[in-house]
Formats: C-alpha cells, structure tokens, sequence
C-alpha cells in the first residue's frame, strides 16, 4: 500500500508538479524535501478558504503522512523535521498571502 500511494505521489509530481518553492497554483502540486521525508503539497480553493494537502513519506519507505489545512490570507502553516541537537530543523513555510498561495523550500527559511 506504501508504495501505491508513493507511486501516486511521483505521477502527480510527473504530470502535475512544479519546481519547490514560489507561489502555488490550485491543484497543481509542488515537491517538499525535509531530509528524512520527501512529498508533495497542493492546495484548492473552497468557501472558507485555501484548503492545502501535504502527503509526505520518510526516506525509509514508512507510512505516508498526511496533512491538511484551510487557510486564509495571513495565515502560515510549517511542516518541518528535526536534526541533530543544536541543529534547527528542516522547515517548509505554506502561507497564503493576499489571493496566493506561496511555499517557501528550507533553504529560504533556515
């Protein structure tokens, strides 16, 4: 079952992904590298707001995880692993800013 739905997430990425950071489009999924945990995110758009979808999987074929969220404008939701002590983790920022949706990759925010 883990790797149906990993096979589903790289068709997504394949015909519906772009690149990692910068404003995101509905439905259209962008990639998440956190080190341990690779995955997707998407978001589309619903009454009370922008109802974003993460579907991350650790490097050691584990369980997928899924993560959902309904923003608004200003509001900001971080999906991060940890790292060594004294390390700051590995984030990823989803904001929706004004009308957009925006992903910030790690580097960007560490």
């Amino acid at each position: 079952m883990t790797k149906l739905i990993a096979a589903a997430a790289l068709a997504v990425l394949a015909f519906g992904g772009e690149a990692a950071g910068g404003e995101l489009k509905p439905m259209h999924a962008s990639s998440i590298d956190l080190g341990t945990m690779t995955g997707i995110a998407y978001f589309t758009v619903e009454p009370e707001g922008y109802h974003v979808v993460a579907t991350l999987i650790g490097n050691d074929s584990s369980d997928p995880v899924r993560f959902e969220a309904v923003l608004v404008s200003g509001q900001t939701v971080k999906l991060s692993t940890p790292r060594e002590v004294g390390m700051p983790p590995v984030m990823v920022e989803i904001s929706c800013v004004a009308d957009q949706v925006v992903i910030q990759e790690p580097a960007a925010i560490n």
